[in-house]
């Protein structure tokens, strides 16, 4: 059983890291930091809370080490595609209809909310780390795989669009190649699949209340901060809606013939 010492001490570690960022962020003028830090601070959740759980179990290696992998790979990626870009139009649109009321604003609408929100989707991560010493079984086994899987769906999703972006010929055109041509977000169904794997470790030492985690983040993926919000701006592209009409939205699926 997880102990209250382990809960408390990744929200305060949540807390400050949020808190450094917002102040860093004042300085600089640019909410999109946050972003990058995402990965990271499941990262550091995941290894404060195996710091405290006074020895590395199978179960909690599995779980930490492959929370590593996806937090790095995913903040390395962010801060390598947001690199000199500036604030991030969102935050941009933010600041300017916030006015003078944004500096604080920030701290709880952007900060302190994805503070939070990183606190209840770790729930998996955390309750995996620190579940009593035991035997792998198939839970844990599917779970690495959907992990494994999702990463690489990411990942590869992720490296798909950045060459499409550097091409000269494909300004102004829409990216449905590779695993875009499978589905419109692969990425985002990528970060589906890593968080139901974490669960699926999560279960395997019998912690399948933190079903909540996965949960939350399918319904964020799916209609709020994901599919839905990205798609109200990209339809606006030429040729969108034909590839809406051939393309999956989500889950990956063959393409519809005669669409378009």
């Amino acid at each position: 059983m997880m102990m209250p010492s382990s809960w408390v001490a990744t929200a305060v570690a949540i807390g400050v890291a949020m808190t450094g960022l917002w102040l860093l962020s004042l300085r600089l003028r640019d909410v999109s930091i946050v972003d990058a830090f995402w990965g990271l601070g499941f990262v550091a959740i995941a290894w404060i809370t195996l710091g405290l759980s006074g020895g590395v179990a199978p179960r909690a290696g599995l779980a930490a080490g492959l929370t590593t992998l996806w937090g790095v790979r995913l903040a390395g990626y962010l801060a390598w595609r947001n690199h000199g870009k500036g604030e991030d139009p969102r935050y941009a649109a933010m600041r300017r209809r916030h006015g003078e009321a944004w500096p604080v604003r920030s701290l709880l609408v952007v900060f302190g909310l994805q503070g939070a929100l990183m606190w209840v989707v770790s729930l998996p991560v955390q309750a995996a780390v620190r579940a009593p010493p035991g035997t792998l079984g198939a839970l844990d086994v599917a779970g690495a795989a959907l992990v494994v899987a999702g990463v690489m769906f990411e990942g590869v999703g992720d490296l798909q669009l950045a060459r499409f972006k550097r091409e000269p010929q494909s300004r102004g055109k829409v990216m449905d190649r590779g695993l875009w041509r499978w589905s419109r977000h692969p990425n985002y169904f990528g970060d589906f699949l890593v968080w139901w794997g974490l669960f699926a470790i999560a279960a395997g030492a019998g912690a399948w209340w933190t079903a909540l985690s996965p949960a939350l983040m399918s319904f964020l993926l799916l209609r709020v901060s994901g599919v839905t919000l990205l798609e109200r701006s990209l339809r606006k592209r030429p040729g969108y809606e034909d590839y809406v009409r051939r393309t999956s939205a989500f889950f990956p699926w063959p393409p519809r013939r005669g669409a378009g």
